[in-house]
C-alpha cells in the first residue's frame, strides 16, 4: 500500500466517510510510517485483531 493511498484512507476515517480502516499484518508499518507523520495522529486508535490485522478508527478528542 502506497502513502498516498493510505494517507486517502485516513482522510476518509477523519471526515466521516468511513466508519473503520482495516489494515493486514503486512501493510501494519507503511500504515504506521505514515500515522505517526500526521498532526492529528493522536486522533486514531488502532485495535488489534486476530491474525496481526488491524483496525483503525477516527475519535473526535484525541488521547493523552
Amino acid at each position: 500500500m502506497d502513502h498516498q493511498t493510505i494517507n486517502e484512507m485516513l482522510d476518509q476515517l477523519k471526515n466521516g466517510e468511513r466508519m473503520e480502516f482495516q489494515v493486514s499484518k503486512e501493510d501494519f508499518l507503511p500504515v504506521r510510517e505514515v500515522l505517526v507523520k500526521r498532526e492529528d495522529f493522536k486522533h486514531f486508535r488502532g485495535i488489534a485483531r486476530h491474525g496481526g490485522n488491524t483496525v483503525y478508527r477516527y475519535i473526535a478528542t484525541a488521547r493523552s
